[in-house]
């Protein structure tokens, strides 16, 4: 008579496949590369967004694919007859010729300075306003006004009650002060044709430090205030508060702010067109697009100059995008 085998059968040895509870039942585990089936009524629910998902196809996309399509081509107005596919000779010209390399440094060296200066004033104003004090809202009410300004109307207001050289403020605020030393002799420089990107710059940093102010005012309120008291009790100043919690706490803040001014201040044609009207070195990638499509009437060329505008906002959504993302993930957590 044979004794049972110690070791176990072959049936034995098969694991039974694992099952997954939930709040349904019990239900046996997927093979392994076949992907979970959708919920029936999936479609159902996505069903009433596919209308605004074509509108914005419509809308936004059909333009820049035809936009897109004509920068590869030789297209001006003024010579009809020469029309033709061009390849890359429109973004070679945007990248050589001296003036629209001009105007893409303008760009850049524009949208630093105000994103830079605008950030700073910004923090300033939104750790002022972080503090209690009477007539807060106030304050912040007219503190954001500016940025709730039209751009057109903000810039006619900086180019003749600010910066003009016979009735502008700044030339009154100059004369005013030189009088009070007993001098008649007051400089009174014309802004505009004398420091025509300074001008430039000043209109845009008023009109979007608030925007700046109020992004890392948000932040500030967020901070977790039973850690700064801790930490004051511990003996830290403000200094060290600041530079130790409230900084490194901002750090998310101050990036989305940047890349969203970024992101706009690219953009900007109001305040050149209306301030200086492009001249004196003040022509920016979107003033370059409106000057060569409306004036050379050169479409391939402002097609491509359109497209180089769109590719590096792009790019500077796409971070503003993941800081968000990183921001609310930290507000899950």
């Amino acid at each position: 008579m044979s004794t049972p085998s110690s070791t176990p059968s072959l049936t034995s040895r098969v694991r039974a496949p694992r099952t997954v509870t939930r709040d349904a039942g019990v239900t046996a585990a997927r093979p392994p590369g076949k992907r979970r089936p959708r919920p029936r009524g999936a479609w159902a629910r996505r069903a009433p967004l596919l209308p605004a998902l074509l509108f914005m196809i419509v809308v936004t996309q059909l333009p820049f694919a035809g936009t897109l399509v004509i920068s590869f081509m030789r297209w001006n107005a003024l010579d009809p007859g020469d029309r033709g596919f061009a390849g890359v000779a429109n973004y070679k010209t945007e990248f050589t010729d001296p003036q629209l390399r001009s105007s893409l440094t303008t760009t850049v060296v524009l949208t630093v300075a105000v994103v830079l200066v605008s950030l700073a004033l910004g923090l300033g104003l939104a750790l002022l306003l972080d503090r209690r004090f009477p007539g807060r809202g106030v304050v912040r009410t007219l503190l954001i006004t500016p940025f709730l300004v039209v751009p057109v109307a903000s810039a006619l207001l900086w180019k003749h009650a600010l910066y003009n050289a016979s009735y502008g403020l700044i030339n009154g605020a100059l004369t005013w002060v030189w009088k009070l030393f007993g001098s008649d002799s007051a400089p009174q420089p014309d802004w505009l044709s004398q420091s025509p990107r300074l001008a430039v710059e000043a209109s845009l940093i008023w009109q979007w430090t608030p925007f700046m102010m109020l992004i890392l005012l948000a932040g500030l309120q967020s901070r977790p205030h039973d850690v700064i008291e801790a930490a004051r009790v511990d003996g830290a100043n403000n200094w060290q508060v600041f530079r130790h919690l409230t900084f490194p706490h901002l750090r998310r803040y101050l990036e989305l702010a940047a890349l969203l001014g970024t992101v706009y201040v690219v953009q900007n044609f109001d305040a050149v067109f209306t301030l200086t009207s492009g001249g004196l070195g003040t022509a920016n990638l979107p003033y370059a697009v409106y000057s060569t499509f409306y004036q050379a009437h050169d479409y391939g060329q402002a097609s491509a100059e359109g497209v180089i505008v769109v590719v590096l906002s792009i790019i500077v959504a796409t971070f503003a995008l993941r800081t968000v993302s990183s921001l609310l993930r930290e507000e899950i957590r």
